[in-house]
């Protein structure tokens, strides 16, 4: 095979299974969960699926699960060809991963990122994701329609140069900085998504740890400072 699927999942049982299942639809992708540490039956779900796990036996966060996910298949698939990333509490919908895959197998995209419609976003996130996409595009240069969506598919080039992948919510940032920096093609495709409750005070947070990132990262891009 030569399209895989990578799950970063923690304390996932009651969605995990689903998420597989609608991923199978599409015969041609081979599934990988990275189990960050979870305490709940996540990694039993999966074995029981026949999928193929890998396990932290503690939480490390989703940007190591990332990487790890990354190495694996580096070292295990020579014949991978492409990777898209999908989380594992349904937050995006599994059939959504064809689009992407799609646009890289064209050849004209080394990096595939979903862009979500603002519509289905809660509002304190739509002001957010506003901020920090008029921010990274102006910083970065870019004229992207969405900068935060963790949906992202890429080849197994890109895959190799994106190594500076952060934890918490700025690991789609770090990422994306890493393909500019790079020089990889980058196209947008839309994606479906659902959100749950959010705490304000979390958001909060979120929304300035962000923010501090794409200043501190676009203000080295221009200057020409290594990270």
């Amino acid at each position: 095979m030569t399209h895989y699927a990578l799950i970063p999942a923690f304390n996932e049982e009651e969605k995990i299974k689903e998420v597989i299942l609608r991923l199978r639809k599409h015969k041609d992708i081979n599934i990988i969960v990275i189990d960050d540490g979870s305490t709940d039956s996540t990694s039993e779900i999966v074995r029981k699926l026949g999928t193929v796990l890998i396990r932290h036996e503690t939480n490390m966060g989703k940007g190591e699960a990332i990487k790890t996910g990354f190495r694996y298949i580096l070292k295990n698939y020579p014949k991978a060809k492409y990777v898209v990333l999908i989380d594992a509490d349904m937050q995006y919908f599994p059939e959504d991963a064809g689009k992407i895959l799609k646009l890289l197998e064209e050849g004209d995209a080394d990096y595939v990122t979903g862009y979500r419609n603002p519509r289905e976003i809660p509002y304190a996130n739509r002001i957010g994701n506003f901020g920090w996409r008029l921010l990274f595009n102006l910083l970065f240069g870019t004229n992207l329609r969405d900068t935060n969506c963790g949906y992202v598919g890429m080849t197994k080039n890109a895959m190799i140069k994106i190594k500076n992948i952060h934890g918490g919510y700025i690991i789609e940032n770090s990422m994306l900085r890493d393909a500019i920096k790079n020089k990889l093609r980058i196209k947008q495709v839309p994606v479906k998504v659902v959100y749950g409750k959010r705490k304000i005070g979390k958001f909060a947070k979120m929304f300035f740890g962000v923010l501090i990132f794409i200043m501190i990262e676009g203000f080295k891009f221009r200057l020409g400072i290594k990270s």
